[in-house]
């Protein structure tokens, strides 16, 4: 399995409104440990080559 680049979201603004949900009320610590901790489970969840996929392409776009 390979990287997906393209659009791959239902409802874009629905997912980025959860994500901004999930974070209301955390401190700058508590958002920094749910972002680790939600990096951590999608890591498992799409497996070693495709996370590396991922983070290259993140690496290379800051």
């Amino acid at each position: 399995m390979s990287l997906i680049t393209t659009p791959n979201l239902a409802d874009p603004d629905a997912a980025y409104a959860a994500l901004l949900a999930a974070h209301k009320g955390l401190s700058e610590a508590e958002s920094q440990a749910l972002n680790a901790r939600l990096v951590l489970v999608l890591m498992n969840h799409v497996g070693t080559g495709v996370f590396e996929e991922a983070l290259a392409l993140a690496k290379s776009a800051g």
